[in-house]
This record gives C-alpha cells, structure tokens and sequence, in this order.
C-alpha cells in the first residue's frame, strides 16, 4: 500500500523479497516518491533523515545523481563530517588492506568511491580507465563453493560488516549507494554451508541487509542482557591485521586459525586510537537498540556486571568478564549475530542502472553477494562520511529493561 507522506514525498514498502518474514519487515525500507536532488529544501532533507533512522533503508528509483550530489545528500546527514570513512585515500596508501583493491577515489570529489567490477572504458570522472573488482568470497573464505557450483549460480555473502575503518575515525551514520551500470543476469542461490542447510535467491551482484533492530529483539531475555552490557574492542589497523586470516562460510566472521598479523607487525599505532564501541547502539530517532558489530575485526569483549538488584537466574556473565580470547570472543558474537541473518530476515537490494539506496549504517549489517565475469561491467558510486561522533549506547532506562 502506498502512502502519502504528511509532508514532502509519498512512500511505500521496499519490494522485500518472497522468503521474507512480514512481521519484520513492516518497518524495515521504503522506496521513496518525489525526491528531485538538485531542488532539494532544508525541510526535505529533515524528512529524508527522520525516514531514514525509522525504516534503515530508503531506495531511489531512476535517478540523475551527481557526485556531489551524492556527497551533499551524505554530508546532511552530519555535517560537521569532512572524510571518507576510512580517511580519504587512506584506503589505496595502506596496501595490505584487504579493502585496498575494491576502491576508487573520484578526484574532484574524494569522499565519493567508484567501486564495481570490470574495467571502464575511456576517461571516468577524471579516473583513466579504471579496473574494478568485485570481492568474491574465493578470496577471502576458508572453504569455497566449487567452480561447477558456481556455474550453476551458487554464491555467497562474501563479508557481513559496517562501512567503518573501526579505528582512528567514527563509524558513518548513513551510506549511500547509486548505481551507474548494472548487468543483468539470472538470480542466485547463495549458500550459508554451515550445516544448517539455509539458502535464499538473491539477484546477481545484488546487497545484502540485515537490521541490526532486528538481531536484537529476536535474542532470547538472557542474550538481550549480555548484548547491552557488552563492549567490543576491535583490532587496530583491522583490515591490515585480518588481511591473512579467512572468513566463516556464512561470511559473518573469521575462521580461527591464527592467521591475524602481530601487533607489533601493523602500521603504526596508537591505543588512544583503539576503537572500543557498545554492542548495540541507540537509534538517534526511534530509540530502538541495534546490534551492530563487525565481527571480522572484533579483538575482545568487556562485559559489565548485571545492575544492582537484577535477577541473576540464568544470566550470562553475570559479574561482568574481559574476554580476551579470540576464539571465545568470536564464538559469543556468532551465537548473538546468527540468528539475525537468517534467510528470512535478509533483504537483498535487485539493483536497476539510476537507483540510489540510503542506509543506517549504524542500524544494520550489509554484504555483497555474487559472481561476475571480468567483463561484465558493474559501476557504482559509494559515498559515506567518517562520523563527528562515536555511537550511543544503552542508556539507564534500557539497562533497567533489558539487563
């Protein structure tokens, strides 16, 4: 059903796919009607912001956005950001990144990224000739699906994560995400092989979300506990530091095999620096908790005591613990994550050439999925801002409730 907004522009559900659940997505992505970038007021962009943090993903269709378009649309969203969320350029000087190669800055507007697969032909926005890589989970996973499988179209999500450099820089509020060039193709079937035999059709190069509200709510009252009174240390440099080390095949994790650089051998750094952030993070507008943790970069958990006068049966931790380990601090963070990219909780973006999608990237865990040949060309613009501020997290009054 579509409705009109009270104000500026008319909204209606996201197209969310046929193995949905509809009880968790009533609220979660619209597609927005009557948004012109170049005409856009200070009242509208208000509008588009208070969306945005109520349904986690606006989509755009058949839109004419310029980089700086883009860029302005981003910067509203917190304007005192200045940066690329990893720092501008940082990404291409730091060669040992495992983000390195899936990155191309657009000169006359450096927060704004070129990313995709094949290579494009001529003079792009200033970039000559400029090869793009999709990521494949071949590069990154411990165990992969065999080339036969993948002839047949057997895919999967190659890494869940937050746009965040998780060190040094705040996590963005909101990326934004326009397609330029979008092949087609027949749909996939991306495999969890876990053991658990779940599977969902996603569209070919299609992203993947999930929302971190949701990954909340369906924990059971004594993971609920655990989740708001826990901190997750993530590694300096992180991306440097797992840039040996392979992914779970559900991508949301890394395998322990001890392959994480040594401290002493990462860039340089600084334990001023050292991103410590809360496991879930208040929703600035609903007041919602999201769990939002990249686990691919997570080091550590500290985990505070229940509050004075809460019921200790059956908590976890319930004189809060620092778990250092690597494996336990994993295997805690897939117990509580798991659940949440359940198929039936994935909502994967079927991209058309004009489309842009705005997400919360403090609200939600996103991967990309799929396989393309080298030349099928796929452009998009990505843009999104190192924040102002570090997220928020459980305040007094959820602590009462949920801990």
């Amino acid at each position: 059903m579509t409705t009109a907004s009270p104000s500026h522009f008319t909204y209606k559900p996201i197209p969310a796919p046929a193995t949905a659940s509809p009880e968790h997505f009533k609220d979660f992505g619209r597609q927005v009607e009557g948004y012109v970038p170049s005409e856009v007021t200070p009242e509208q962009m208000q509008e588009i912001i208070e969306m945005l943090y109520k349904h986690s993903i606006l989509l755009f269709k058949n839109l004419k956005l310029t980089p700086k378009e883009q860029y302005e649309l981003t910067h509203a969203f917190d304007p005192q950001a200045q940066s690329y969320g990893h720092g501008n350029n940082k990404t291409g000087k730091e060669k040992a990144s495992i983000l390195h190669p899936d990155l191309k800055t657009i000169p006359h507007q450096p927060q704004v990224q070129l990313i995709g697969n094949g290579k494009v032909p001529g003079t792009y926005e200033g970039l000559e000739s400029p090869q793009l890589k999709h990521p494949h989970h071949k590069t990154f996973h411990k165990s992969v699906v065999s080339q036969e499988e993948e002839d047949k179209g057997v895919t999967r999500f190659y890494r869940w994560h937050i746009d965040a450099a998780l060190y040094a820089l705040s996590p963005p509020k909101v990326t934004t995400l326009y397609a330029v060039s979008v092949p087609k193709g027949e749909p996939q079937v991306c495999r969890y092989d876990d053991g658990t035999g779940d599977e969902i059709q996603v569209p070919l190069g299609g992203t993947a979300f999930v929302s971190g509200k949701t990954m909340f709510d369906i924990l059971p009252p004594e993971l609920k506990s655990l989740a708001v009174r826990t901190k997750v240390r993530y590694a300096p440099h992180p991306y440097v530091w797992m840039s040996k080390a392979h992914a779970l095949p559900t991508g949301l994790g890394i395998e322990d095999e001890g392959l994480e650089l040594p401290l002493e051998e990462l860039p340089e750094w600084e334990d001023s620096k050292v991103k410590v952030f809360p496991m879930c993070w208040k929703n600035p507008v609903t007041g919602a908790l999201h769990i939002q943790v990249h686990p691919c970069g997570a080091q550590a958990l500290h985990i505070d005591p229940l509050p004075a006068g809460a019921s200790r049966e059956g908590a976890l931790f319930p004189d809060g613990a620092d778990i250092t380990d690597l494996k336990e601090t994993r295997a805690l963070l897939y117990k509580i994550q798991r659940p949440g990219i359940a198929p039936e909780l994935v909502y994967a973006q079927d991209w058309d050439e004009g489309d842009l999608v705005l997400f919360h990237n403090r609200g939600l865990l996103h991967s990309v999925v799929g396989a393309f040949t080298p030349d099928q060309l796929r452009m998009f613009h990505q843009c999104n801002l190192a924040a102002s501020e570090d997220p928020v997290g459980p305040d007094a009054e959820d602590l009462k409730k949920y801990a």
